[in-house]
């Protein structure tokens, strides 16, 4: 009887593939750029709502209304960036989504449990944290939604500001947690702060949806085809009374993310790298321009700690999605019997999950949904959440800080390519060919060092020689 095979114990958060590792590293970039982008558009808008002479053109431009009212879409500026651009943005998670569940890290159930039970802790606790501190204070139950999204953008600028180096394995499971907190996100718009439902429009919607997969599967190709109908689809969602973004994120969700022979990349992946910079650089900003210009002002600060609903708020962020992501990452380890990377420790995972604490683009978006109405109390969360997002990034800051020269060691190893075959070295160390070519790497160099030691032997000789030379003229008349 053969003895069983001795099985490898899987790591939690160890080394990336290489596809993967260079899929996340582009997407990163890219979301890296746009996050500073968005600090920029927050920062304006703060500037723009509270300089006294400017306020009053914000507040026009905000409010401005444009678009067709025959088909329903007369809407304001913030609300066509809110409804309309987000659309984009939820659309490249859809793409996300997709590709991670047929080409990423959530097509191996073992492998998925980790991020998706991160991530739905990381979402039930702070709702949690927000129930039980608007019960104590009698506030309103209505934002307990806000605090449970994830801003990978804003969190990668963060990221991108500090200079930290942080490893891939942690920056992919960063990417990882954001995509499955914007599915849920988008599942609890579409429950819970749905209106009225317009069947009519709902079917005409699901109808082009449905055409929608059907040109994909058929082959049909062109911008000018899929780029109307997305706006139709759009436009008929808007109108059901179902939010507009769940017609974003399901055509993502449609597009193929595997490659089939010969591609050098799947449909998903070339229409993501196409639309992803639109999301980044120009939707999320632009909707930040107009969700985050909050009057901002000492009192109104101090009172963020005061009121049940703000102080929930800034608890989920900053407590709720520490506690939550690295409670759930751990109990993924160990009922799973994986055991962390010999190369991180805990407190990596901890400093992770505070910066999951950044909480902007879809908080604001839920605070508007659950405070509809009330512009008031609208306003009151969203400075809350710029407060709780900014406490939640100074000590993920201080956290990563602590670490960041155990960081810089680990982004070198990775980096590190020797053979200069734009292969990390580390991907390439059972590769009898790799060590060849670093035999004659290493053959070539000894073979220059050695030619090196003899010119300067040589060299050193010469010299050497010439107080003798001289002196053989001494016995010469002057």
């Amino acid at each position: 009887m053969t003895a069983p095979r001795p099985t490898t114990p899987r790591k939690v958060l160890g080394r990336l593939s290489l596809p993967e590792r260079t899929y996340v590293a582009d997407a990163l970039r890219t979301e890296t750029v746009g996050g500073v982008l968005l600090l920029a558009a927050a920062v304006t808008a703060l500037l723009w709502a509270n300089i006294p002479a400017l306020h009053d053109s914000y507040e026009s431009v905000s409010h401005f209304h444009i678009g067709p009212a025959a088909l329903g879409l007369d809407l304001s500026v913030a609300h066509w960036a809110a409804d309309g651009l987000l659309a984009i943005f939820f659309f490249v998670a859809g793409i996300e989504l997709k590709r991670e569940l047929v080409a990423g890290d959530l097509r191996d159930p073992k492998a998925a449990a980790l991020p998706v039970v991160a991530a739905l802790c990381g979402m039930a606790v702070p709702a949690l944290v927000y129930t039980l501190t608007a019960v104590t204070g009698d506030g309103s139950l209505d934002g307990w939604a806000v605090p449970t999204a994830t801003d990978i953008a804003f969190a990668l600028a963060v990221l991108a500001v500090i200079g930290t180096s942080l490893p891939s394995a942690l920056r992919a499971f960063l990417l990882t947690l954001a995509v499955v907190d914007d599915l849920f996100a988008i599942l609890i718009i579409a429950v819970f702060f749905t209106a009225d439902l317009n069947f009519a429009a709902l079917g005409g919607s699901v109808a082009g949806l449905l055409l929608f997969w059907v040109l994909l599967r058929a082959g049909v190709r062109g911008w000018y085809v899929y780029v109307p109908l997305a706006l139709v689809i759009w436009a008929l969602m808007y109108n059901s009374g179902i939010h507009a973004t769940v017609a974003g994120v399901a055509m993502g969700l449609m597009l193929r993310c595997h490659r089939r022979e010969g591609e050098d990349r799947s449909p998903g992946e070339h229409i993501e790298h196409l639309v992803r910079p639109l999301s980044a650089g120009l939707a999320v900003p632009l909707f930040a321009l107009f969700s985050a210009g909050v009057v901002v002002s000492g009192g109104a600060l101090a009172d963020v700690f005061t009121k049940p609903e703000t102080l929930g708020v800034v608890l989920g962020l900053v407590v709720g999605k520490a506690v939550g992501i690295f409670g759930g990452t751990w109990l993924a380890a160990r009922f799973t019997r994986a055991s962390l990377s010999d190369d991180l420790a805990w407190a990596d995972v901890f400093a992770v999950a505070s910066l999951a604490g950044i909480g902007f683009t879809v908080s604001l978006l839920i605070d508007e949904l659950a405070f509809a109405g009330d512009q008031a109390m609208t306003d009151q969360v969203k400075a809350a959440v710029l407060l709780g997002s900014l406490i939640a990034a100074t000590l993920a800051t201080v956290l990563l800080k602590i670490r960041n020269a155990k960081y810089r060691r680990l982004w070198a190893d990775e980096e590190r390519d020797e053979d200069a075959d734009g292969v990390p070295d580390v991907y390439e160390e059972d590769d009898p060919a790799y060590h060849l070519r670093l035999a004659t790497l290493y053959e070539r160099k000894a073979a220059e060092h050695r030619r090196i030691a003899r010119e300067k032997a040589a060299a050193r000789h010469g010299l050497a020689e010439v107080p003798g030379g001289a002196g053989e003229d001494h016995h010469r008349p002057a």
